[in-house]
């Protein structure tokens, strides 16, 4: 490891002389996201300052490594920080001098930020609860994070056509996404052992496809081998010149499935042949015993060891404020041994707290965390920052609550599911797979240009449920949060779930966005 961070660091002035290059001009700026991108950083829309992803390991942080990032957006002037979709955290509004520092602080403190963008393996995605779950099968997570560890060693010597997603979930509930993964592991037990059933060929974006499932399970010891294959595969017959058709989903389309998932096989046994690939991480120890609490809140969560918890903390949009982290990092610093754990509705959990603790960490983050359904939608950062961005989510999102609270109760809050963000067709806010999806867009109504957003629904990515979205419209932004709103009140009106009402009553919806429709 210190021979990646030697090299690492010693890649900085490079990366500093070329940044400033674009920065006066010298270099077009697609040439500088191709580059960028590699380091986890991108220039914001302005093409003046830009932003950083820090790589979180697999969401999976400790109390040191999160008094770091606040230091660090603190020493630069930032008012937040950003909770990501992919588990990692990203800093906004800076100049070139401090990434430079910022990158430099984070190797020191095991906090990097190569392969964040750019045609790399990225951060391996895991179910945040894993570990404590009451429902998983097993803990993946020091699988997860063997398999991150094993794309940051040799971070800078891939050539991979495009990006390259993996993840790991504890149980069907698939918190993870491997079922719209490039490559998706899910833990399962049979005959009292453990295994993982294996996704591949899934994603998100443009022309978006659900994972195909293998036929075999495997032994986890073996996962590395499936993920070397499938790298070397990706690099073999990936497409390296059309861009937009070079993701791992595009090989299962091209070679077609059978063909595919007997070639990835053919890699996998390969691998296995040359050996030296083999997982058997060291369990993580999680604390046993302590205060039992007697309350209920939606964002506390009873763990399977007995006497502990986990608190779900939610900042609304993932914009963490400094002030906010420094409250949450005050009350850390008293609990006795906290784990935290990023997740991929760009919120964070706090677990194995005692009773007491996590009582206490209810309390001080109730004004910090979104607390019902719609607070905790998910939005990527969209513009005014994002230089691809179409539309403002952030915005988009910050109107629809404010639109619910203005007008609904606690119950119409609630009735309404998790909404999920995009500004583009990328899917940074995975809105492909959401019960209720948003994707930015301009559109022409009544002959004016108008900002926009494409609505998708009854989206799902638990096992033996996944499927994309629907597309039922696209609508003005100014209409969108009337439009949730009339729906958020018919479920709630119905005393249903989302899914069952829109399974059973698909003509009330109809009759709802007929009225709103551009």
């Amino acid at each position: 490891m210190d021979n990646l961070k030697e090299k690492l660091l010693k890649e900085i002035p490079n990366f500093k002389e070329f940044s400033l290059k674009f920065f006066n001009g010298e270099i077009p700026k697609m040439e500088y996201k191709r580059f960028s991108g590699g380091y986890g950083v991108y220039a914001q829309r302005d093409q003046k300052s830009f932003m950083i992803r820090l790589r979180v390991s697999s969401g999976v942080l400790s109390r040191s490594q999160l008094h770091t990032i606040y230091q660090m957006a603190n020493k630069h002037n930032l008012s937040h920080i950003h909770l990501t979709t992919r588990q990692a955290i990203q800093l906004h509004g800076l100049d070139i001098d401090a990434i430079c520092n910022i990158m430099e602080e984070g190797i020191n403190n095991n906090i990097f930020t190569r392969g964040g963008g750019g045609n790399f393996p990225r951060n391996v995605g895991l179910s945040p609860l894993s570990g404590v779950d009451k429902n998983e099968a097993f803990d993946v997570a020091p699988y997860s994070i063997a398999t991150d560890n094993h794309f940051i060693n040799k971070i800078t010597t891939y050539h991979l056509p495009r990006k390259l997603k993996v993840s790991y979930s504890n149980c069907e509930s698939d918190t993870a996404h491997c079922t719209v993964q490039d490559l998706g592991f899910i833990a399962t037990i049979k005959d009292n052992q453990p295994y993982f059933k294996v996704f591949v060929g899934g994603g998100l974006g443009q022309n978006p496809s659900v994972s195909l499932q293998l036929d075999e399970l495997i032994k986890p010891s073996d996962a590395l081998y499936y993920v070397e294959g499938l790298t070397k595969m990706f690099m073999d017959h990936g497409d390296y010149k059309n861009h937009s058709r070079a993701r791992v989903r595009y090989m299962v389309s091209n070679l077609g499935e059978d063909e595919f998932l007997k070639i990835f096989k053919e890699y996998v046994a390969k691998e296995k042949e040359k050996g030296g690939l083999d997982l058997n991480p060291e369990p993580i120890k999680y604390d046993e015993g302590g205060t039992e609490l007697d309350i209920f809140n939606t964002r506390l969560i009873k763990q399977k060891q007995q006497g502990r918890y986990a608190v779900y903390i939610h900042p609304i949009g993932g914009l963490l404020s400094l002030r906010d982290l420094k409250s949450l990092l005050y009350e850390l610093d008293k609990c006795k041994n906290p784990m935290i754990r990023l997740a991929m509705t760009e919120g964070l959990y706090i677990i194995n707290l005692d009773g007491n603790e996590a009582k206490k960490i209810l309390e001080i983050t109730t004004n910090i965390s979104g607390n019902t359904s719609i607070e905790k939608s998910v939005a990527c950062i969209g513009v005014p920052i994002c230089q691809i961005g179409i539309q403002n989510s952030q915005q988009m999102l910050q109107d629809i609550i404010s639109f619910f609270k203005d007008n609904g109760n606690d119950d119409i809050l609630n009735a309404i599911p998790r909404i999920y963000i995009s500004g583009c067709m990328n899917s940074c806010g995975v809105h492909q797979i959401g019960a209720i999806g948003l994707t930015g867009k301009k559109k022409k109504s009544d002959g004016q240009l108008v900002d926009a957003f494409g609505v998708f629904v009854d989206g799902d990515f638990k096992l033996g449920k996944t499927r994309l979205g629907r597309f039922i419209g696209d609508f003005k932004a100014t209409d969108l949060p009337k439009l949730l709103f009339e729906i958020g009140t018919a479920v709630n009106n119905k005393k249903k779930d989302f899914y069952t009402w829109i399974d059973e009553d698909n003509d009330e919806l109809e009759s709802i966005i007929t009225k709103f429709k551009i």
